[in-house]
């Protein structure tokens, strides 16, 4: 996917987020938006994923040379965030069943394959509500990883994650690194590749 924003700027009442904001986000390169907490790291992420209307500006996406329509972006990206939420009701499992009702998994991987991957089969029975915060945000990451996508958002993505987990966020980044655009939002040089690109959005104030 090939992200291309052009002057975008953000803000709420009479405060700007970020102003002025142009870039060009190559396909199946990775890009790390860093900044300190309250900078607007997210809401750049999510008028770049086109949840959010931007006040000014545009941003534009291509799949293999073929402009998307607002409507199509969502098709097309995957996204984790600590705010996203789960579905408490459901098991791990129907979790996953749900997501790929509406989504495809990456290399046609099964349900199982992707329980599998999550390392956290034992609690696959398990209702959501009673995972721990660490748990839920290696389900959301799982659910991006494992989604075919040609544009993976993460924002903040070791959130809760203790050492063992973040070393399993680095085996899946790492896995599909060079396959699709990926963009993360952090403060934490840990939690991106040393050679993405970086953006400082203090940079857009």
């Amino acid at each position: 996917m090939k992200i291309v924003a052009n002057n975008l700027s953000k803000r709420y009442n009479r405060e700007w987020i970020f102003r002025n904001f142009s870039y060009e986000f190559q396909p199946k390169e990775t890009y790390a938006i860093t900044g300190p907490n309250g900078s607007g790291k997210s809401t750049l992420l999510q008028v770049l994923w086109a949840q959010l209307p931007p006040s000014g500006g545009e941003v534009n996406h291509w799949v293999n040379d073929k402009a998307l329509v607002v409507q199509e972006v969502f098709t097309s990206i995957a996204i984790a965030t600590p705010y996203m939420d789960l579905i408490d009701e459901f098991t791990l499992r129907e979790m996953v069943e749900f997501h790929f009702q509406f989504k495809k998994t990456r290399n046609g991987k099964s349900v199982e394959d992707v329980i599998e991957l999550t390392g956290l089969k034992s609690s696959e029975h398990k209702a959501i509500s009673n995972f721990s915060s660490g748990m839920k945000q290696r389900l959301k990451l799982s659910l991006a990883f494992q989604t075919e996508a040609n544009g993976l958002f993460l924002d903040e993505p070791t959130t809760n994650l203790d050492k063992k987990s973040i070393q399993w966020y680095w085996d899946q980044l790492i896995e599909i690194q060079r396959s699709t655009t990926i963009l993360i939002a952090s403060n934490d040089e840990g939690e991106y590749p040393s050679d993405a690109g970086k953006i400082d959005i203090l940079s857009f104030k």
